[in-house]
């Protein structure tokens, strides 16, 4: 094949999960339908991580979401249609003393449907979207107690017990389940986290491969 026919191929992405299509994870991707609505607030900076964007996942998975990137929504339409509207009970995930912790406490309101908003970003750029986007800021907050660790071994947390976006929202998947909210079956549960297992199975490889055809890291006699 002509190199630049190779080229190519190679730069050609999935428009559903917006990896190059040799690394696209679509095929692991196992849809769950869920009563509560959920809205991802992507940063512009996590929008341009194609290759280990985990919010993207979480959208993939989840028919009952929609992603909006940006910083300041204050002026947002949709999202204050979202907020605004009387037959939603809304939420943004996001820890905090005075925050409704999902281990103990329901958020099931008769005659509401569930709408639970989440950063998909850095601490600090979420911090950066809550400041500048008062309509978010000002919604009660969720958030969860948990002993897990991140498999997100590719990328450094800032602390022991932060995780993922798409991790973040299983926890939630969860602990709905647990209220009543939801009715997952465990095996979904199970299920939900493959993608992104593929994706980080597949950025290791990609490390080792490269390191190995590195001469700094080949063994010498």
């Amino acid at each position: 094949m002509p190199k630049s026919l190779e080229s190519n191929d190679i730069r050609e992405k999935c428009y559903e999960c917006y990896r190059p299509k040799k690394s696209c994870m679509c095929e692991y991707i196992q849809k769950i339908e869920t009563n509560t609505r959920f809205i991802i607030i992507m940063h512009p900076k996590e929008f341009k991580k194609t290759k280990n964007n985990t919010g993207r996942f979480t959208h993939q998975s989840l028919p009952n979401s929609k992603i909006y990137i940006g910083i300041d929504f204050n002026n947002d339409d949709e999202i204050n249609s979202i907020i605004n509207d009387e037959n939603n009970s809304c939420y943004v995930l996001y820890p905090g003393d005075d925050s409704v912790k999902l281990n103990h406490q329901t958020i099931q309101q008769e005659n509401k449907t569930n709408v639970i908003f989440i950063i998909d970003s850095t601490w600090p750029c979420s911090n950066k979207i809550l400041a500048v986007s008062k309509n978010i800021s000002a919604l009660p907050k969720v958030s969860f107690v948990h002993d897990k660790s991140s498999a997100y071994k590719i990328k450094t947390q800032p602390n022991e017990y932060c995780l993922s976006t798409i991790e973040s929202t299983l926890c939630i998947l969860e602990l709905l389940n647990k209220h009543k909210i939801e009715n997952i079956s465990q095996e979904s549960l199970d299920n939900f986290l493959v993608p992104f297992h593929k994706m980080v199975e597949y950025q290791i490889d990609c490390i080792l491969d490269s390191n190995s055809n590195n001469p700094r890291f080949l063994k010498r006699d």
